[in-house]
């Protein structure tokens, strides 16, 4: 089509490269490939995508389409845009149309010298006129490179090798917030936590149907070695595997294991913490422990309570290992969430989509906020929450092995749980955007 430039470049792109291309492109319309090849057009879907362009006056229209993989067509539906939808590798598929005049407006700075993240500072960049516009029509096929499960892609973004492209994508959308005027100085509120309790530390275990591995998880805490009292609060949420059995047989004598079975039946992960967060036994710090995870060694809950004293923070997040179920590392290794800091952490926390493990709370202020009733992102809710107001400590040995194994419930996604889990996570951000410009404000 004669009113259209069409140019191929990587995801990871420079901010040259963004800026030759507005300043070559001479058409009404943009059309960027993120893939080389392997894009085939449905019919009159470009026409399509310039019609939708012009109906709702949008700087940039992206589009569902099908996945060819190994010669079978699958629907391949992506997700709306949002205000917080900052991740840098938000999935727009291969194929996004620009509106050159938009591109020539948002191109980049000639001072800005990104390697990396020339295209995701100009999304973000066209965002702040008009966020971009979800066409829910299949319009084209690209074929499918990566064949990887969603569980072996899960740690792409945190992979101590691509180090270098999250410093400057962190740059990237710390400049955007501060053009909208989300972004946050860092906090400077110190917690007494003077506070007595009978328990220092309570492990916070929520459990459905995990018989293979509930066992592990609760005698790795009852190998903690620490100067201080500390229980374990196991939330049963009427497993019918043989895990409540399993539990009362190994760990029933036990005092200092408490088992819950939950009265109510509408209860998620999130709403299994508040039930033990707001138990009379639950001590001054909640940590948690997924069912299907272990503690790496026996100074885990003592190096937690130690940061919390030194820190004087409302939350704690560690470091761990990946690992298969016989607890052999796996990639990519040793995850410290280094992009987690002291000064940028609270505003970064907007880009990435997980905070790290094991993470742990005050329990004074976690029972002030409470957990959204979900089984995905209640974690990351929280710790978003948390990081508007108070400082987050972390730890970066690793204290916690995280197993991937063919029964983890991030094994393999299809791709519509993949899409709610990240709508999900995108619309978390928009909320805690719109509070931190409000409270800018």
């Amino acid at each position: 089509m004669n009113n259209v430039t069409t140019y191929t470049l990587n995801r990871l792109c420079t901010s040259a490269d963004i800026r030759r291309i507005a300043e070559e492109s001479a058409t009404p319309y943009t059309l960027l490939y993120t893939r080389p090849d392997g894009i085939r057009w449905g019919l009159f879907g470009l026409e399509r995508m310039i019609q939708v362009m012009e109906s709702a006056y949008a700087d940039l229209v992206y589009a569902d389409h099908y996945q060819l993989t190994d010669g079978v067509l699958h629907p391949a539906p992506v997700i709306d845009y949002q205000l917080g939808s900052l991740r840098d590798d938000f999935n727009f598929g291969s194929v996004l149309l620009v509106r050159t005049s938009a591109l020539k407006a948002a191109a980049p700075y000639a001072k800005d010298n990104y390697r990396y993240a020339g295209l995701y500072n100009l999304r973000l960049r066209l965002s702040q006129r008009q966020l971009p516009v979800h066409i829910n029509e299949y319009l084209y096929t690209e074929v499918n490179d990566d064949s990887r499960s969603s569980g072996e892609r899960l740690f792409d973004y945190v992979n101590p090798r691509n180090r270098d492209v999250q410093i400057e994508m962190e740059r990237a959308c710390t400049t955007h917030l501060k053009k909208i005027g989300a972004w946050l100085p860092a906090v400077k509120i110190r917690l007494r936590q003077d506070e007595q309790n009978e328990y220092t530390a309570s492990v916070i275990i929520p459990v459905r149907n995990r018989v293979r591995t509930i066992a592990d998880a609760i005698r790795s805490v009852q190998m903690q070695e620490m100067p201080f009292r500390a229980n374990i609060i196991v939330i049963d949420n009427h497993s019918t595997d043989g895990t409540t059995e399993l539990i009362e047989r190994e760990f029933g004598s036990d005092p200092n294991l408490i088992h819950l079975i939950p009265d109510r039946d509408d209860l998620g992960i999130g709403g299994c913490w508040n039930l033990a967060v707001h138990h009379s036994k639950c001590g001054k710090y909640a940590v948690q422990l997924d069912s299907d995870d272990m503690y790496s060694t026996p100074h885990a809950l003592a190096a937690i309570v130690s940061t919390f004293q030194k820190q004087h923070c409302a939350m704690v997040i560690g470091t761990y290992r990946i690992t298969d179920f016989g607890l052999n590392e796996i990639p990519p290794g040793i995850i410290d969430h280094a992009e987690w800091t002291p000064k940028n952490g609270h505003n970064n926390a907007l880009r990435i989509n997980g905070l790290g493990a094991p993470r742990a709370f005050y329990t004074p202020v976690l029972r002030q906020i409470d957990f959204p009733n979900v089984s995905y992102g209640e974690d990351y809710a929280i710790g978003l929450r948390l990081s508007r107001q108070y400082r987050i400590g972390r730890i970066y040995e690793p204290i916690y092995n995280c197993r991937r194994w063919e029964g983890n419930s991030d094994a393999a996604l299809t791709i519509e749980q993949q899409n709610a889990h990240n709508l999900y996570k995108d619309r978390l951000r928009t909320w805690e955007v719109q509070a931190r410009i409000t409270m800018n404000k």
